[in-house]
């Protein structure tokens, strides 16, 4: 029995790296984005290409979205085995600390926090009808505190307010989910694609999309004995 995989913010960059080479694993993916127009023009791009691939609207920042998504899911396939909440934004580079609005707080934890919460909350029961569920956050190395406050980092020097606390709210909340699901057969982690040159920081990434993509692809696709509840890149564990 094929796969489903449900991937947020697939129409382009890291997202939509992620839904080809998960496609390309035989797995049905669902291209979840807010707008039909983006969403439809990247499910027929990986259509010519002859990947089993769909568009499913979602706004992961408008929770009746979400639910309207989960129904249709269930409706469509009755379970889900992959949610990789990839959606995110990066609204105050270049912004320094003090210039930092509350609606820039606000409007980026919606999409980055809130919305995989949500997202987890309501496809939960479908990833419980899977064999082996796996969900995947997509989290970022400058969300990592043992990282920001190593001097010797590479990217020690982006100390972005917002973005990074939202990064490394997501991987509490990844550890959070990973002790409510340690006795299940859904296992939970999240994901460091590196700096990659995507919309997101305005291509300025030295990775590509393609190389960022495998470390979430890897963890949606993990063996019964892969790991549960951590937080990796390419080369391995990513310190908390």
């Amino acid at each position: 029995m094929k796969k489903i995989a449900l991937v947020t913010g697939a129409n382009k960059g890291l997202g939509f790296e992620t839904a080809k080479q998960l496609a390309g694993h035989d797995i049905k993916v669902l291209i979840g984005t807010r707008d039909h127009t983006a969403g439809n023009k990247a499910c027929d791009e990986l259509k010519e290409i002859n990947l089993d691939v769909d568009f499913l609207q979602v706004d992961v920042s408008n929770e009746e979205s979400i639910i309207k998504a989960k129904e249709e899911v269930e409706k469509s396939f009755g379970r889900l085995d992959i949610l990789v909440n990839n959606a995110g934004i990066m609204l105050d580079l270049g912004i320094a600390l003090e210039e930092v609005t509350s609606d820039v707080m606000k409007s980026t934890f919606d999409v980055n926090v809130v919305g995989p919460m949500l997202m987890v909350k309501h496809f939960l029961p479908l990833l419980q009808k899977s064999e082996a569920g796996r969900i995947v956050n997509v989290s970022s190395g400058l969300g990592s505190l043992a990282q920001s406050a190593d001097a010797n980092y590479v990217y020690y020097p982006y100390k972005l307010l917002v973005y990074n606390s939202s990064k490394a709210a997501l991987n509490s909340m990844t550890l959070s989910y990973a002790f409510r699901l340690k006795d299940t057969n859904i296992k939970i982690n999240s994901a460091d694609p590196g700096f990659c040159k995507t919309d997101l920081n305005g291509n300025i990434g030295p990775k590509s999309p393609e190389d960022g993509a495998k470390i979430t692809v890897g963890l949606a696709t993990l063996d019964d004995d892969g790991p549960h509840g951590g937080f990796f890149d390419l080369n391995g564990i990513v310190p908390w």
